[in-house]
């Protein structure tokens, strides 16, 4: 039987983007590892995420996909749409 590996979430949407956070999470994904875990990121800022790239740890800090920029654009869409639609009528 194949062990699965665990995941812990970890909301990081008040943590500051900076070099020492990007290293404090490193670390704290290699401890996971260790322990057959894996570390998911939740609320990561743009500027983390970022970071997160910049670093070349995209693929060791795993950041959760975040459906609410999804939302946001479909709201936008139909905004646009009634402006258009004022003007002609």
């Amino acid at each position: 039987m194949a062990a699965t590996r665990s995941t812990i979430v970890c909301d990081v949407g008040a943590v500051k983007p900076d070099v020492h956070t990007i290293d404090a999470l490193a670390r704290l994904q290699l401890a996971a590892r260790r322990l057959d875990l894996e570390v998911l990121l939740r609320h990561a800022s743009s500027d983390l995420q970022a970071l997160i790239a910049f670093a070349g740890l995209r693929e060791v800090l795993r950041v959760e996909p975040d459906g609410q920029a999804e939302q946001r654009k479909q709201g936008v869409g139909v905004e646009e749409e009634r402006e258009l639609d004022d003007p002609a009528g």
